[in-house]
């Protein structure tokens, strides 16, 4: 079934003519451009916005990928923190940042005279709080992955087929997804986040999240490991290991959440209500 939406992807592809993709180097928009780089060949651009939401590793990761599957890449910067509707942190945060991020690609694919833009939403995304699916609509965006009937499982089983490193890779979202809804969203606080996950992955950790929360006299960083590895993290008592370096990027308090990490945790206490309007 997965080869016949392939091909469904593929046929999709070949219609647009010609395609600018944004790219984020993760499972979903790295099977996007191999094949719209398979079906299209130097009709296809990917594109990959940078900004301090994204972390270091994965800018050099999306680059390699890029490199190593032979598809052309463009990184463009974009300036959501200039923009204090995204800055203050709301439910719809991410409509803010989709919303810039096509504002930036929108004149390259007119420049290259690539006739659609396109990028990783799925057929899993269905149904989930996603504000910037508002934003595509807004743009025009396609979502080639969704229009083909992908899901995840189906996504990372044609990864593995293809050959494509990210097969296994676990969902990585930005960085100021990291922070609660209200809390407000900082450069700071990005760059804390960020040195604590790169602590946990030098570890040998992989599906990591460090939720920043503000609270008096400090921040506290809760850890969040995927369930598999959490065992681990537990049996070789790495708390006690990692605490002092996770304390050297600026937080005062360090915890590990025992429910490990679920997708959407952010949203929990949220009322569906708020989430609906975002």
């Amino acid at each position: 079934m997965a080869a016949d939406k392939l091909n469904r992807l593929r046929d999709i592809l070949c219609g647009y003519e010609s395609c600018l993709v944004a790219y984020s180097g993760g499972v979903d928009s790295v099977l996007l451009a191999h094949v719209a780089h398979e079906v299209l060949g130097d009709r296809m651009l990917a594109v990959l916005a940078d900004s301090p939401s994204l972390p270091r590793r994965e800018l050099a990761e999306a680059r390699e990928i890029a490199e190593s599957h032979g598809f052309p890449l463009r990184i463009v910067h974009t300036r959501e923190f200039a923009n204090p509707d995204y800055t203050d942190n709301p439910v719809n945060r991410c409509y803010y940042c989709k919303h810039e991020l096509f504002t930036r690609l929108e004149p390259v694919a007119l420049e290259g005279g690539f006739a659609v833009l396109a990028y990783g939403e799925n057929a899993s995304d269905i149904g989930d709080h996603r504000p910037g699916a508002e934003a595509a609509k807004q743009f025009a965006v396609r979502a080639p992955l969704k229009e083909a009937g992908l899901a995840k499982r189906d996504i990372r089983a044609l990864s593995t087929a293809l050959g494509l490193s990210t097969a296994d890779k676990p969902q990585m979202p930005c960085l100021s997804s990291r922070i609660p809804y209200g809390q407000a969203v900082t450069l700071e606080k990005l760059a804390m986040i960020e040195q604590a996950e790169g602590v946990l992955r030098d570890a040998g950790f992989r599906e990591v999240r460090v939720r920043h929360h503000e609270q008096p006299g400090g921040a506290l960083a809760r850890l969040e490991l995927g369930q598999a590895e959490m065992e681990r993290f537990v049996a070789e008592e790495m708390m006690s290991a990692v605490t002092p370096q996770i304390r050297e990027a600026g937080f005062t308090e360090v915890t590990l959440d025992t429910k490990g990490y679920r997708r959407g945790s952010l949203n929990e206490g949220v009322p569906e209500a708020s989430l609906a309007r975002g």
